[in-house]
């Protein structure tokens, strides 16, 4: 195969994805039999096979239990606004993470103690082991599950402080600026980076979407003069929304 040269899977998946985008097959609409494919495109079996399962793994089409192969509805991806840490104004937790002050969103939340594995230690700047305080977000846009967050704090700083428990206290349900405004730890940088990876079972569980979907990571750190206080990977389904940054000029 030549430089540049695709194989006939990918050709007859892009050719059928065209036809999916612009709208020749639309949603809901069944996605050719393999033995159609194989006629339509003169390729074997097995190729007919591969591009339905690249169509499938891209979450193009989705599979019904007796019933075939059929086309999906494509949302619309709306936007996930963010602007890094707010000095002031009591942001609450789901402002902190959606930023864009039209957004209206609920949160859950649970909250426990546990040991520092080797990632979130590097991430803290603390040891193996020491103890940090977990809590687990869902958020909720207009009632529909939009972001999935975890942070650690290290109990190093927050531990019996008013502040040790993010959703209790004088500041509960605030966001991490401000709570550590509260005992005297004044947040000035925060740093974010952003990925991508496949979903995993339990988070497309709760975010809806099917297994292979693609989820965006935005991993964050806020540091209070150079020492990490709190950490978090931010989780948000990629098929349905945009991380839109607006960063102010100094």
């Amino acid at each position: 195969m030549t430089f540049g040269e695709q194989p006939a899977y990918l050709r007859v998946a892009g050719d059928l994805r065209k036809k999916i985008v612009d709208g020749a097959l639309p949603p809901h609409t069944r996605l050719p039999s393999q033995a159609r494919i194989r006629e339509e495109y003169g390729v074997s079996d097995t190729v007919a096979l591969e591009a339905r399962k690249v169509l499938m793994a891209e979450g193009l089409v989705e599979g019904r239990s007796g019933s075939g192969t059929y086309v999906r509805e494509r949302p619309v991806p709306r936007r996930v606004a963010r602007s890094g840490y707010r000095p002031a104004g009591g942001a609450t937790p789901f402002r902190q993470e959606q930023a864009d002050a039209s957004a209206r969103g609920t949160w859950e939340s649970r909250t426990e103690q546990t040991e520092a594995g080797a990632a979130i230690a590097e991430r803290l700047a603390i040891q193996l082991g020491d103890r940090v305080m977990r809590t687990r977000y869902l958020f909720r846009e207009n009632g529909e599950p939009m972001m999935l967050s975890t942070s650690w704090e290290p109990l190093a700083v927050t531990g019996r402080t008013p502040v040790m428990l993010p959703e209790e206290g004088p500041l509960g349900g605030m966001g991490v600026v401000e709570r550590m405004r509260g005992i005297d730890v004044i947040v000035d940088n925060v740093t974010e980076e952003v990925g991508a990876r496949p979903g995993l079972a339990e988070e497309l569980h709760v975010l809806g979407g099917v297994p292979g979907h693609v989820v965006l990571v935005v991993q964050r750190t806020y540091f209070a003069s150079g020492r990490p206080v709190e950490t978090a990977d931010v989780v948000i389904p990629a098929d349905r929304y945009r991380v839109a940054y607006h960063l102010p000029v100094k």
